[in-house]
C-alpha cells in the first residue's frame, strides 16, 4: 500500500499517512475551498488501510504494531472539524476492533482552544488522547 502524501498549502494541512511506519500525522491549517473534496481522499485512503490491517492481523493471526495518529493543527475552521470528527470516527472503529491506535493531540501552550478542541473530539468518540503541549 502506497503512502499517503499531501503537502500543505496556504488553506490546507500537510498530511502524511505512512503504512509503512504506521504513524500518520496532519499538520498545520485547515481551512480548504472544497472540504469535502479534500477530506474525501483521506477518509477512502483510510477505508483500505483498515481493510489491509484487518486482512494482515486476521490471516497471520496476530496483531500489528500500534498505529499513531498526530495531529498537529494550527487552526481549523467549523467544516474541517466535521471531517476531522469523520476521522477520528474512523479511527475509533479501528480501536473497536482491537486494532492498537494511539491518538496524540499537539497544541501551543497559549492555545487552550485547540487543547479544547481536543477535548471534545475525545470526548465525542471516546478515544483516549494523549495531549502534548509544543
Amino acid at each position: 500500500m502506497e503512502a499517503l502524501i499531501i503537502e500543505a498549502t496556504e488553506f490546507t494541512p500537510n498530511v502524511i499517512m505512512d503504512p509503512g511506519s504506521n504513524t500518520f500525522e496532519m499538520s498545520g491549517e485547515s481551512r480548504p475551498e472544497n472540504a469535502s473534496k479534500f477530506y474525501e481522499i483521506i477518509l477512502n485512503w483510510m477505508d483500505n488501510y483498515y481493510a489491509l490491517r484487518y486482512w494482515r492481523d486476521s490471516k497471520f493471526n496476530e496483531k500489528s504494531n500500534s498505529t499513531i495518529f498526530e495531529f498537529r493543527f494550527e487552526y481549523f475552521n467549523s467544516t474541517s472539524a466535521k471531517f476531522i470528527l469523520d476521522i477520528l470516527k474512523k479511527i475509533e472503529s479501528f480501536r473497536k476492533d482491537d486494532m492498537n491506535v494511539t491518538v496524540k493531540w499537539y497544541y501551543e501552550e497559549p492555545d487552550i482552544d485547540m487543547k479544547e478542541s481536543g477535548e471534545e473530539f475525545a470526548s465525542m468518540t471516546g478515544i483516549p488522547f494523549e495531549y502534548i503541549v509544543i
